[in-house]
């Protein structure tokens, strides 16, 4: 087995046997890694706290011949203190990490998808935008290179709307070519400029029903690329 060493953050974990934890990660230099961390559960366990899901961690592992490595050091990059102690911010976070393990690949380096989710949670840590999920799922599907089309109708490439929403075919609508269901001018604006450079002015928006419809248009665009439904934030509306 060799031995190395990584930037990850702890997606989900599940129990193995009785002391054992299987984690996974998402690492900058791997990809998604799956790893056993033998004895976290354990009270005498030195780095089991530190392997709880959304931690960012410096990780040094084995890589074993099967699909599992084995977790034998982890130490704390940035501990997130505040999403850990407010419901909120622990719901919207794990909202990212669960959206992360749907697209990362497992043993596929993708740096990017690393930066935008450690950009996330930092967004979350330190301010906890309304916006932040719905603009991360956005960001995520333009990073993928699907993203919604939403500046113009996706059948006749007429640009004046008013625009339906029409997931299912790509993007919107307008009202000649029919289908979709209605979206306001304002989501529709809020939504065009995540996509178009403004995602710092968009963070800024306070909740609104304007930033509850923009989240539901990424949530239902991000869940119809995966084809599941993502369960961390309609718990946390629920």
């Amino acid at each position: 087995m060799s031995l190395y060493r990584d930037v990850a953050v702890v997606l989900r974990t599940y129990k193995l046997g009785e002391a054992d934890r299987i984690v996974v990660l998402m690492t900058r230099g791997r990809g998604k890694v799956r790893a056993v961390a033998k004895g976290v559960r354990r009270t005498t366990s030195k780095f089991g706290s530190r392997l709880e899901p959304g931690s960012h961690v410096q990780v040094q592992l084995h890589e074993g011949r099967g699909e599992l490595h084995i977790v034998t050091q982890a130490e704390t990059v940035e501990p997130y203190h505040r999403t850990r102690e407010d419901l909120t911010r622990l719901s919207r976070a794990s909202s990212l990490l669960e959206a992360v393990d749907q697209l990362a690949q497992e043993g596929e380096p993708d740096r990017r998808l690393f930066d935008m989710l450690t950009g996330g949670l930092r967004t979350v840590e330190q301010r906890n935008p309304p916006m932040v999920c719905g603009a991360f799922y956005l960001k995520l599907l333009a990073a993928e290179g699907i993203a919604p089309e939403l500046d113009a109708c996706v059948s006749c490439e007429e640009e004046g709307g008013p625009f339906f929403l029409a997931l299912e075919e790509g993007g919107v609508r307008c009202r000649s070519c029919g289908g979709g269901r209605p979206i306001s001018d304002s989501a529709l604006s809020v939504s065009r400029a995540v996509l178009g450079g403004g995602l710092n002015t968009v963070l800024e928006l306070p909740e609104s029903s304007v930033t509850h419809e923009v989240e539901d248009l990424a949530t239902r665009a991000l869940e119809s690329h995966i084809e599941r439904r993502l369960r961390s934030l309609r718990l946390l509306h629920d």
